[in-house]
């Protein structure tokens, strides 16, 4: 098993977005996690919640639906933003290395996104992953989460200067994200662990989902 942890790997590209962009982009970005934090908005859903089911495309178009896929086993859900969010690539670039020890407690993992799924289909080859990686656009199942927000205008330009359309990366113009989140859960379909920051450089670290996944399993 792969021992490194997922927060190390974002501390440095935190570190390296630091030395990379202006002081007033990074206040930007800083104040955004400050307003969606304490708004409370998009809190995520609680522990002992039944996950709401859903059916969505990967980039083929097959349809994944949740219930379905919970009958087999256990389901590490997976809410990021964008294959343009460096921070979402390490995160799922670290499941990845794990999904070994994921299929062997007999779980799967899927993640999901509101991006279309020419660029859901980037964010899967690219990192070569081998799970399910979903396209919820206009993120609907983002709202039945609990996790979707609006990103504020002023916010629109700074993105746009770094080549992140979320428009063009949504395919529409609400410029809407899922806060990241991560949820254990079990094949009952209920949520059994999770995971939901504002913050974006923090990430549930799939030892833990590992060791959650094992106690599911003993119990």
């Amino acid at each position: 098993m792969n021992n490194s942890r997922l927060q190390n790997e974002l501390d440095s590209a935190r570190i390296d977005m630091e030395k990379m962009l202006p002081q007033e982009i990074l206040d930007t970005f800083e104040k955004t996690i400050r307003e969606i934090s304490d708004s409370n908005i998009a809190s995520g859903l609680s522990l002992g919640t039944q996950a709401p089911d859903f059916s969505l495309p990967d980039y083929t178009g097959r349809i994944i639906t949740l219930s379905e896929e919970t009958t087999k086993g256990p389901v590490v859900l997976i809410f990021y933003r964008g294959h343009w969010c460096p921070f979402c690539n390490l995160q799922l670039k670290a499941y990845q290395r794990y999904m070994d020890e994921i299929t062997s407690l007999n779980a799967q993992l899927i993640a999901i996104s509101p991006q279309t799924s020419e660029h859901s289909m980037n964010m899967q080859q690219k990192n070569e992953l081998s799970f399910h990686v979903l396209s919820d656009m206009h993120n609907q199942t983002a709202e039945k989460y609990n996790l979707n927000f609006r990103l504020p205008e002023y916010a629109h330009e700074i993105y746009k200067s770094l080549d992140i359309s979320l428009d063009t990366f949504n395919g529409d113009s609400t410029w809407e994200l899922p806060v990241p989140a991560t949820y254990v859960i079990d094949s009952e379909g209920m949520i059994r662990a999770r995971v939901a920051d504002a913050d974006y450089k923090k990430r549930m670290e799939p030892a833990e989902v590992l060791q959650i996944l094992r106690s599911l399993k003993s119990s």
